[in-house]
């Protein structure tokens, strides 16, 4: 017998979960020592989803046969990526329904490629998996969830593009969550529900991509006192009830919101912030606490909503002003110039770092104001994409001789 033959079975099974369930399986051929190991693998991984149609026959045979007869009492993960199309519903089923039956505490789901009139419904028992920890579920699924749900244990749900039986489903689903905790929803521009609805006290981190063309949706509410993180994305102009999230942490708000006075007044208490938003801010709120804010500067407004938000942050440490990703910059109009420092650049900025800058004049005045006004600045790092002409020589020409109210501050250019 080899030296690895000879190891324990605990070992010679946490080895094979390091290498895809595919492989895992092949080693039953290698002698009767590894003939049934890893049936006793407590995480499996089914697809993909582009594999011929010859081997997802084979996949499906082998499931069948296989599966129930799986020996790990409890399965930590199972996941299938599956093209709908080639497999029968009810086989797809009996699969779920035996990971179920094993104490399963992470389920991952992405079917896709169904018959648009008939996408695949997960089987009513999912829904009262009291072991289950983990559940994402992504395309041709449809959730219908039955009054008598119920998920104890579930902390983090993942639904991307997923359709809904009716407007109730989602709420419904998430009050069966007593626990949930990270919540992720990204929606269809089509086949969603007309009200969005989170309310979940326990909820700590939430991410909602509403796409473009969604025109179902009429608005959306969210309750979640609790949470730390939160990313919205959301570009229709969509009515949105929002209570304060008082523990927030970290926001991340890309949105044409009408309501846009509402959102921010719910987040203010929050440290770091992403911002780019279609809609001009109002004036008069304040982010006591927040350190890190980043700007977009893609909208033409984007220079005078820059120095509203620095006028709200008095304890603003760092500043990053960008491009989130997919944005194209529509050119700023000329800023108004303060009439009055904002109390951050007195007091406690430290860090300044412009990406995708262009050397234009409105450009070019914001960093020279802030280089003369950051008393604190310790550093203010420039980045130029090589393809705008904007030589490392041009910029240093431009902003190296502006004066500084920090003797301290180091300027760095760099080239991308």
């Amino acid at each position: 017998m080899d030296i690895i033959s000879g190891l324990p079975d605990e070992l010679l099974i946490k080895i094979l979960m390091l290498v895809p369930t595919k492989v895992a399986v092949s080693t039953s051929i290698l002698s009767k020592r590894w003939e049934y190991l890893w049936m006793w693998l407590p995480k499996l991984d089914y697809g993909p989803r582009n594999c011929s149609e010859s081997e997802c026959e084979k996949l499906r045979c082998f499931l069948d046969r296989n599966l129930p007869l799986h020996r790990a009492p409890v399965l930590e993960s199972f996941r299938l990526d599956l093209c709908c199309s080639r497999f029968k519903p009810e086989n797809i089923n009996m699969w779920v329904l035996t990971a179920v039956s094993h104490c399963l505490r992470e389920l991952e789901m992405m079917l896709y490629e169904s018959d648009p009139a008939k996408p695949f419904v997960l089987p009513s028992n999912l829904y009262a998996c009291k072991s289950l920890v983990v559940l994402k579920l992504g395309g041709d699924i449809l959730l219908d969830v039955p009054t008598m749900a119920s998920l104890p244990s579930l902390k983090t749900m993942k639904l991307q593009s997923v359709r809904y039986f009716s407007d109730k489903t989602l709420p419904l689903l998430l009050s069966k969550c007593p626990l949930l905790e990270d919540l992720v929803v990204d929606l269809r521009e089509d086949d969603t529900p007309r009200y969005l609805g989170v309310v979940v006290p326990s909820l700590q981190s939430l991410s909602l991509y509403i796409p473009y063309n969604n025109h179902i949706i009429d608005g959306f509410v969210l309750v979640t006192p609790a949470l730390k993180y939160f990313k919205l994305m959301d570009y229709n102009e969509h009515y949105c009830l929002i209570e304060n999230m008082p523990n927030l942490i970290e926001a991340y708000l890309d949105v044409d919101c009408p309501d846009i006075k509402d959102l921010i007044g719910s987040i203010t208490s929050v440290k770091r912030l992403s911002i780019c938003s279609k809609d001009m801010l109002g004036e008069g709120f304040v982010f006591n606490q927040l350190e890190h804010l980043e700007v977009c500067l893609c909208m033409e407004h984007s220079s005078n909503q820059l120095f509203r938000l620095l006028k709200a942050s008095s304890n603003l440490k760092r500043l990053d002003i960008s491009l989130m990703r997919g944005h194209v910059s529509q050119g700023m109009d000329d800023w108004n110039q303060p009439t009055t420092v904002p109390e951050c650049l007195l007091s406690s900025m430290q860090n300044l770092n412009w990406s995708s800058y262009t050397g234009e004049p409105q450009e070019r005045e914001i960093v020279v104001y802030i280089l003369k006004h950051a008393v604190h600045l310790k550093t203010a790092t420039i980045k130029s994409s090589s393809e705008l002409g904007v030589t490392k020589s041009d910029m240093l020409k431009e902003l190296e001789l502006s004066s500084r109210a920090s003797a301290a501050c180091q300027l760095m250019f760099e080239l991308l």
